[in-house]
């Protein structure tokens, strides 16, 4: 799903690019200009024969960021364990998570650059995904795709992870946010398996979708400039629990 600009919303076009390769072949478009790419990926290794070092099993995905599906790239920075303002880890401890974003970085029309999840073939976020047990993907719907009424913040949470969702409903609902199952609206359940959220390791998931009304009451200024320094308790508290949820998927995995 897709925002058109920086707080409205509109399904994506029949138009849209089929996929990221696609997006980065137009010569009309400047990354930089039109839409960028962040990620991160934490460099690991392990040297000595006799230890064992923690390493990153979680990717955090926000396919739609910045104008396109707007709130999307700051709750995947916060959620990989970094402030949006200025990167600063969040908490200074960790844990943290990689992360790839890309984003429109228009004034308006920024839902012409949507690429769907199952169309995602950016080479790095193929990579930090496939190298990976769990993934998270962040989304935005309207509420009329999520079929609520005008006005419902909620999040619907899919995917083929069934521990992740699991663990992403509950830490959601302790914290008082509205949490769906996206089963119930199967056009949001990113249930394929080609869906990037779902190319890890166990070839299985989480997708977030969260409704307009949602994202918007995470930020006091709800503009690409000002989102990543106007954020609001809702926006942390939910930051946290999903968090909290990979920690407790993360928990019941082997160790690398």
């Amino acid at each position: 799903m897709s925002d058109n600009g920086a707080s409205g919303s509109q399904r994506f076009s029949a138009a849209e690019y089929p996929t990221n390769s696609a997006l980065y072949a137009d010569p009309s478009l400047t990354e930089g200009v039109d839409y960028g790419r962040r990620y991160r990926r934490h460099g690991w290794f392990d040297d000595e024969l006799a230890e064992r070092y923690a390493v990153q099993v979680t990717t955090i995905l926000a396919p739609h960021g910045g104008g396109i599906e707007a709130g999307t790239s700051e709750l995947c920075l916060a959620i990989a364990g970094y402030h949006p303002a200025g990167l600063e880890p969040t908490p200074p401890d960790g844990p943290f998570h990689d992360y790839w974003m890309f984003e429109g970085l228009r004034a308006t029309g920024n839902a012409e650059l949507h690429v769907t999840s199952t169309g995602c073939d950016d080479h790095v976020a193929r990579a930090l995904t496939g190298g990976v047990l769990n993934a998270v993907g962040l989304h935005g719907c309207t509420t009329a795709q999520a079929e609520l009424p005008d006005r419902a913040q909620a999040v619907l949470v899919g995917g083929l992870s069934l521990a992740l969702k699991e663990r992403v409903l509950l830490r959601l609902t302790e914290t008082g946010i509205r949490a769906m199952d996206a089963d119930t609206v199967p056009d949001l359940n990113g249930d394929e398996p080609t869906n990037i959220a779902n190319r890890t390791v166990l070839g299985a998931g989480a997708q977030l979708e969260l409704t307009t009304p949602l994202r918007r009451a995470m930020f006091r200024i709800n503009t690409r400039e000002d989102r990543k320094n106007t954020t609001l308790q809702i926006f942390w508290a939910f930051t946290a629990a999903v968090r909290a949820a990979i920690a407790d998927v993360e928990a019941t995995q082997p160790t690398p």
